[in-house]
C-alpha cells in the first residue's frame, strides 16, 4: 500500500516553477474554468477529487485542482509555506493548464489564499466562492471557545471550563493559542453535522475507503500550519478588508457555509451577506464546515447557477 500511495503521487505529479505539485483537471478545457484551493494548511484537495470534481465538471465546467507546495500529495521540504510562494505556484497551475480569468473556489483556509490572490492578481480571477472561508482568524476562535462554554456549561463540565479559561487569557496570536481553539473545535464536533443525508452518509464512505485519503490522513505534519503562522501572522489576520476592496472593484464574490459550522458565528455571516448581497450567499440546513459533501446537490448547483 505505502508503494501504491507513492506512484500514485509520481504518476500524477507535473513541474511547476521547477517544483513538483500534484494536480489534476476534470471536464472539457473549452469549458469555463474554475480552479479548487484547499483548506488547511496542511490539508489537501483529496477529499472534494475523491467526492465532487467530476460532478461539478459534468455540470459544464473545467475543473481543476491541486496541492499546495509542502502540502498533501505536493510533498516538498524546502516550501517556504508564505502567500509568495503560493501565489507563484498558483500562477504556474494557470500556466500549466493555458488558463487565462477564472473562477476561484476557496475552501476553508483556501479562501484566504483565493481573496488574497484575487487582490494581487486581479487580472486573472473572474469570479471568487467563498466556501467555509475563515473570515476573520479572531472572530473563529472566539467563536470556538464561546461555543465551547456553552457546551461545557450545559454538561457541569468545570475541567473543561477551567481549561478554556485558561486558553482566553493566552497571546491570541500564538500557535498554542489556535492549536488549543481547534482542539476543542474538533472534540465538539464543530466540523460536522449530525444531521447528514444519505448522499453525504454515501460520500463520507467513499472517502473514508479511498487509500491515498487515509494516507494523507495518516502522515499529516505541523509544518505548513506552523510555517504560515510564524511567516504570515495569519492568526490575526481578516480578509473582510480585502473582500470589500474587492466588491468595490465590481469582482462578483458569492459564499457558501452551513448553519452547523461551529467555526463562524451569525454576525460574521451576516456581515459577509451584507457585504456580497443576499443572493449571493447561502447559508445552508444540516451543512457544516465540509459543506461540498453534506449538502452536495446545492454545492454544484450554486455554482453551476453562478459560474455559468
Amino acid at each position: 500500500m505505502k508503494y501504491t500511495f507513492f506512484f500514485i503521487f509520481f504518476l500524477t505529479a507535473f513541474l511547476a516553477n521547477g517544483q513538483s505539485l500534484y494536480s489534476k483537471a476534470y471536464g472539457n478545457h473549452k469549458n469555463k474554468p474554475v480552479i479548487f484551493i484547499h483548506g488547511g494548511p496542511g490539508s489537501s484537495s483529496r477529499a472534494f477529487e475523491v467526492t465532487t470534481a467530476q460532478k461539478l465538471a459534468d455540470q459544464g465546467l473545467y475543473v481543476v485542482l491541486y496541492d499546495r507546495r509542502g502540502e498533501g500529495l505536493s510533498n516538498d521540504k524546502n516550501a517556504q509555506y508564505n502567500f509568495q510562494q503560493t501565489f507563484e505556484d498558483l500562477n504556474g497551475i494557470y500556466q500549466k493548464y493555458s488558463l487565462k480569468k477564472t473562477t476561484l473556489i476557496g475552501f476553508s483556509f483556501g479562501g484566504i489564499v483565493a481573496t488574497l490572490y484575487a487582490e494581487k492578481y486581479p487580472q486573472n480571477v473572474r469570479s471568487l466562492v467563498l466556501v467555509s472561508s475563515l473570515l476573520s482568524q479572531p472572530e473563529t476562535y472566539k467563536t470556538i471557545l464561546e461555543r465551547s462554554k456553552v457546551i461545557y456549561r450545559s454538561k457541569n463540565d468545570s475541567i473543561n471550563l477551567s481549561r478554556v479559561s485558561a486558553i482566553e487569557k493566552m497571546d491570541p496570536n500564538s500557535f498554542e493559542y489556535r492549536a488549543a481553539c481547534f482542539k476543542h473545535s474538533s472534540g465538539n464536533g464543530f466540523f460536522s453535522t449530525k444531521n447528514q443525508n444519505a448522499l453525504a452518509k454515501s460520500l463520507y464512505a467513499k472517502l473514508e475507503s479511498d487509500t491515498v485519503y487515509k494516507q494523507l490522513s495518516a502522515h499529516k505534519t505541523d509544518a505548513p500550519v506552523l510555517g504560515f503562522w510564524k511567516n504570515e501572522n495569519y492568526s490575526g489576520m481578516s480578509i473582510m478588508p480585502v473582500l470589500k476592496r474587492l466588491h468595490d472593484n465590481k469582482l462578483s464574490i458569492h459564499a457558501l457555509y452551513g448553519k452547523d459550522d461551529g467555526l463562524f458565528s451569525t454576525a460574521q455571516i451576516t456581515n459577509l451577506q451584507n457585504l456580497v448581497g443576499t443572493g449571493q450567499l447561502k447559508y445552508l440546513e444540516n451543512c457544516a464546515h465540509y459543506l461540498y459533501t453534506d449538502q452536495q446537490t446545492v454545492f454544484i448547483s450554486s455554482l453551476a447557477q453562478w459560474i455559468k
